[in-house]
C-alpha cells in the first residue's frame, strides 16, 4: 500500500482527492491538510510515500514546501495553473494534474506513482551489503544485522548484536541507506529493524535485548504494523 496525504487549500478539492484515492485499491489515505506548514510534523514522523500537492497556497506554497524537505517522499501536483508544468520537473515530480481533475486522469497518475513505488521497494528489499561511513572509514555491513538505528544530534548510530557504527547522518537518510521497509521509526530518537522485535509493551518495544522507549506520536504506526 502506498500511504498518501493530500495538501490544499480547497475544502473541495480534499474532499475530491480523499473520494479519488478511497477508490484505489493500492492508495491508502492518511491525512488531508488545508495548510502546508501543519503537514510538516507528520512527514517527519510517518511513512508518507506519497503526496497530492497543491501549488497556489497562502503562507506557503507546494513549491515552497517542497523545499524545507530534506527527502520528500513521491509528489502528484495538483493545481489550476499550467504554467508550473515546466517547474514540476525540476522537483521530480511523479505527475502533474490540471483542476478540474477527472477520476481517469487521477487513476493514470497513481499507476504512475505505483510503478515508481515498486521500483523502489525492489531495489530496498535487494539490498544485501551497504558501506557505512564512520569519520573517513567506510564499514560494510548487512542491514539484515542491525537491530536498530538511534539518533544522537547530527550522527546516527547503527546498532547490530556485535557492534555499533556511529555516521554523520540524518534519521531519514539512514533508513534510505539500509532499505526503509526494514525499519520502523518508534521515537524521534529511535528506528527498530522489523525482523528484530521481540516484544512490544505498552511504552517500550525490545529489539536485540534492549527496551526502546515508544513516542506518543509514533504509536499508531506500530498499531498499523501489528
Amino acid at each position: 500500500m502506498i500511504n498518501c496525504i493530500v495538501i490544499d487549500d480547497e475544502p473541495m478539492a480534499l474532499e475530491l482527492l480523499e473520494n479519488y484515492i478511497s477508490k484505489v485499491p493500492f492508495l491508502s489515505f492518511s491525512a488531508a491538510y488545508r495548510d502546508a506548514v501543519k503537514a510538516l510534523n507528520d512527514i517527519s514522523t510517518a511513512n508518507i510515500d506519497l503526496i497530492f500537492l497543491d501549488i497556489n497556497m497562502p503562507d506557503l506554497s507546494g513549491l515552497q514546501f517542497l523545499e524545507t524537505l530534506t527527502d520528500p517522499p513521491m509528489v502528484v501536483f495538483t493545481t489550476a495553473y499550467s504554467e508550473y508544468a515546466v517547474k514540476s520537473y525540476d522537483y521530480e515530480a511523479v505527475d502533474y494534474l490540471l483542476k478540474p481533475i477527472e477520476f481517469e486522469r487521477f487513476l493514470k497518475a497513481a499507476n504512475k506513482a505505483y510503478d515508481k513505488f515498486l521500483t523502489t521497494e525492489s531495489r530496498n528489499s535487494g539490498i544485501d551489503t551497504v558501506f557505512i561511513k564512520c569519520g573517513t572509514d567506510y564499514h560494510r555491513i548487512n542491514p539484515e544485522d542491525i537491530c536498530y538505528i538511534e539518533s544522537a544530534g547530527n550522527y546516527v548510530e547503527f546498532k547490530t548484536e556485535s557492534k555499533s557504527l556511529m555516521s554523520l547522518l540524518t534519521m531519514n537518510e539512514a533508513m534510505n541507506l539500509v532499505g526503509k521497509r526494514r525499519f520502523i521509526q518508534v521515537h524521534r530518537s529511535f528506528s527498530v529493524a522489523i525482523r528484530h522485535i521481540e516484544v512490544i509493551e505498552s511504552d517500550t518495544i525490545k529489539v536485540c535485548g534492549r527496551d526502546i522507549p515508544i513516542g506518543q506520536k509514533y504509536r499508531e504506526n506500530l498499531k498499523n504494523l501489528i
